[in-house]
């Protein structure tokens, strides 16, 4: 059976014209076999937020600790997806309430270009009280083992799992932005739960949420997210195009959130307009009656 988009995807395929860029800071990936990958574009413009509907997290199987590879390539043997993108069955892409609630997300992807560390962003949400959910990729963990113990320790975040080596979910390989993604069920595994471990070793607690490299997925392989006790979160508000986007783009973006959205920014890109322009939303935000919450507050 051929992938197929679904409705809602088609809602959001004018995201993808420039999601190129919007993913930038995390364009540069490797596979646990070193798979090379050219960086998608740049773009200078952040773009418009999707259009969506509140999405009712999934419930986590009970069996999802006891999971192991062989049982989920035993599983999934032979499935075959009907959908891959940034909106699929399965994956939330905004808080499932009417409460004028805003959840910011922050990813760190790791790698040669993206091991930065955004202390201005971090410093802002810590003054001004703002909780967030922080997304990091393995490599990132990896070279910031300190600063992954101080973020864990710090109630204001909660760390969640942005993948082993930043793919696209997927059980038939299927690229997005020219990044191959995960192939087979095996794969889908080694994403997840490598890094899932590495956080639960670096923090003592394991990861609830799942963002992959790019933030696309096949149907296929959110179940198998789910089936390791993951909830896949995407965004219903693109907030720093990647990084890319100076500060009166972000503030403007954010500042496009509703009652119950998901905003995607990024951490590891300093020399971004990310610190500034959240600077700038949140009293805006704050003073249009929204409160910001970690994911784990309404999923």
């Amino acid at each position: 059976m051929p992938v197929v988009p679904t409705p809602a995807a088609s809602r959001r395929a004018f995201l993808g014209l420039v999601a190129a860029g919007a993913l930038a800071a995390c364009a540069r990936t490797e596979t646990p076999a070193a798979r090379s990958t050219t960086s998608p574009p740049r773009s200078a413009t952040a773009s418009p937020p999707p259009t969506g509907t509140a999405t009712a997290a999934p419930s986590t199987p009970a069996v999802a600790a006891t999971m192991t590879r062989e049982d989920v390539v035993a599983r999934y043997a032979g499935a075959v997806p009907t959908a891959f993108g940034l909106d699929v069955p399965g994956v939330v892409n905004r808080l499932p309430t009417r409460d004028r609630v805003i959840a910011l997300t922050f990813d760190a992807c790791g790698g040669a270009r993206g091991s930065g560390y955004d202390a201005a962003l971090v410093d802002t949400l810590r003054t001004t009280g703002t909780p967030a959910t922080l997304f990091l990729n393995q490599r990132w963990v990896l070279a910031h083992p300190d600063l992954v113990a101080e973020l864990a320790a710090d109630p204001l975040f909660e760390l969640a799992n942005h993948g082993t080596a930043h793919l696209p979910l997927s059980v038939t390989g299927a690229a997005a932005y020219g990044i191959p993604g995960t192939t087979g069920p095996g794969e889908v595994f080694d994403e997840v739960a490598g890094n899932r471990e590495t956080l639960t070793a670096a923090t003592g607690a394991a990861p609830r949420f799942f963002r992959s490299g790019t933030a696309h997925y096949d149907d296929v392989a959110v179940r198998i997210a789910g089936d390791l006790g993951a909830t896949v979160v995407n965004f219903d508000v693109n907030g720093d195009a990647g990084a890319t986007a100076g500060a009166r783009q972000v503030a403007t973006a954010l500042r496009s959130a509703t009652a119950g959205s998901i905003v995607i920014a990024h951490m590891n890109q300093p020399s971004g307009g990310t610190a500034e322009g959240v600077a700038e939303a949140l009293p805006r935000l704050t003073a249009d009656g929204f409160r910001f919450v970690r994911l784990s507050e309404y999923l």
